[in-house]
């Protein structure tokens, strides 16, 4: 199969998963493994970049009215902020560890089966109280406690969404409140850790130019892909909430530890 045609595969899955709960960097892994893809760990955090810039485009608003000065020391901006400092003030230090030990395939199949029982629980038998329905209305507090729950998803296979959207539930928000936070939140701290991975793989040399035009076909597709998820799963939530999500994460572990283990 062309390298173009699993770049296409690869960010398809990322636009898809990135802003479901059941962790795109562990799709990436588990399928850049069985497409036999080459340079994948670079190439699997470059293309997150796309599905967030769709974020962007979905809140523009937001982002906009925080953009300008006179909001830049908003109550938003801070929760902002004080959300995203502990997975990248972690992440900064783990970061090599992370790349050497946790992007392989059995630690996202355990990641996987782990954030799946969470999520079960949470609808399940934790019944979460909602009183926060509002981002503005939001706590530092609650920020801070979701900004602690983002450390997990420093875990390929833990899901990103999945550990703020937990963490919003657990600091009693409603569910479309801390999916929104969520992906908010996601911007800075993607665009920050994209950034870092790239910057390093250039000073070491390690992409040639199809790489970087692979990187750049995958952003592409992610974008568009993703931009159509948010939607789609911002509805979804409202309906289903986390238990399907749970149960999906279960299964899929399952399937791939049966596959790579027997």
């Amino acid at each position: 199969m062309p390298d173009l045609l699993k770049a296409i595969i690869l960010g398809i899955i990322e636009g898809i998963t990135e802003f479901l709960p059941v962790s795109s960097t562990g799709h990436l892994i588990l399928a850049s493994e069985w497409l036999n893809f080459k340079n994948s760990e670079t190439f699997n955090i470059s293309i997150q970049l796309g599905a967030i810039l769709a974020v962007v485009i979905h809140y523009f608003s937001f982002f906009y009215k925080l953009a300008h000065p006179k909001n830049w020391l908003s109550k938003e901006m801070k929760l902002i902020f004080i959300a995203i400092l502990p997975a990248t003030t972690l992440g900064l230090l783990v970061h090599d560890f992370i790349k050497t030990h946790l992007f392989e395939s059995t630690t996202v199949i355990i990641a996987l089966f782990l954030g799946g029982i969470v999520m079960i629980y949470v609808d399940s038998v934790y019944k979460p109280k909602e009183s926060t329905k509002c981002i503005s209305n939001m706590t530092y507090k609650q920020s801070l406690f979701i900004g602690l729950f983002q450390c997990f998803a420093l875990w390929p296979g833990m899901s990103r969404s999945g550990s703020t959207i937990v963490g919003g539930i657990f600091s009693k928000l409603d569910y479309s409140t801390a999916a929104k936070f969520s992906f908010i939140i996601a911007v800075p701290i993607m665009f920050g850790a994209v950034s870092l991975d790239i910057f390093k793989a250039l000073k070491s040399g390690s992409l040639s130019s199809h790489d970087l035009q692979l990187i750049g076909i995958g952003m592409l597709v992610s974008f568009i892909v993703g931009y159509l998820s948010i939607v789609t799963f911002l509805s979804l939530l409202k309906r289903w909430k986390l238990f399907p999500f749970g149960c999906y994460r279960i299964v899929l572990s399952v399937i791939f530890a049966y596959i790579i283990f027997l």
